[in-house]
């Protein structure tokens, strides 16, 4: 079975960083299917790392690493972490990047990344733990090494987890948040589908209301559309623009859905 790894960082495309990863890991083990994810996440926005980690790691096969690296607190006193799941690892800073990830998904063990035998040098750069800790160390978990063999073993509840964001019932529905926009400016907030199924709802962002549609071209062109995405919540688009900026809204804004 070839060993899968899919790298997802904030580090986008100009520089090397992305390419030195796959150099890392290609000197360790070449034979390892490497996968990129996205390195285009906002730099240092945690937040959307972690959602799209998150709605990535159920698609890929048993026994798959997931290599995350967006770490604005490279070099401090932040742990570095590999964690199991039943379906497979995530290596990545503890900085709150498995949140939303560990909200779904049972978390059955964690190390500390201590053993510095399965890093790239035992003298780590302060400004790219990527290169020298995270990809050698997820190299070798792909290829075979325990994870018990990397460090010390941690309880998963002590892992650094984000605020949440709550969606908080209304007298009259729910009221959420824009947890993450895409690249074509998608705004997708934390209401999950199953909070609307079978009802008939519409919502307000930004002091405008915005009707459901079961799909992007059920409104003209230029049009904003509330919609339930791929990824199972409620997101607005613009049919053919681009809803945050049209809209105005950002992260972490306040949306309302009114149920009818």
């Amino acid at each position: 079975m070839v060993a899968i790894l899919t790298l997802l960082t904030d580090f986008g495309l100009q520089d090397a960083y992305v390419g030195v990863l796959k150099g890392t890991i290609a000197k360790i083990n070449p034979q390892i299917q490497v996968i990129d994810l996205s390195h285009h996440i906002p730099p240092q926005n945690i937040r959307a790392a972690s959602f799209c980690l998150a709605n990535a790691f159920p698609h890929f096969p048993q026994h798959t690493v997931h290599l995350a690296v967006v770490d604005p607190g490279v070099g401090g006193s932040r742990k570095s972490v590999a964690i199991k799941f039943d379906q497979g690892y995530v290596v990545a800073p503890d900085n709150g990047l498995c949140s939303q990830l560990m909200q779904e998904q049972k978390a059955l063990g964690a190390v500390n990344l201590t053993n510095f035998k399965y890093w790239l040098t035992p003298s780590p750069s302060k400004t790219f733990h990527g290169r020298d800790i995270f990809a050698p160390v997820a190299a070798h978990l792909a290829g075979g090494v325990a994870m018990t063999e990397l460090g010390e073993s941690i309880a998963p509840e002590s892992l650094v987890m984000l605020p949440a964001l709550d969606v908080v019932p209304t007298p009259t529905g729910l009221l959420g948040r824009i947890q993450y926009i895409d690249h074509f400016g998608n705004l997708i907030t934390n209401i999950s589908s199953d909070r609307v199924a079978g009802k008939i709802w519409y919502l307000k962002v930004g002091g405008k209301r915005i009707s459901y549609r079961h799909a992007y071209g059920g409104v003209p062109v230029g049009q904003s559309i509330a919609l339930i995405g791929s990824h199972g919540y409620i997101e607005i688009a613009t049919n053919q623009g681009n809803a945050s900026q049209e809209l105005e809204c950002t992260w972490g804004d306040p949306v309302e859905v009114t149920l009818v």
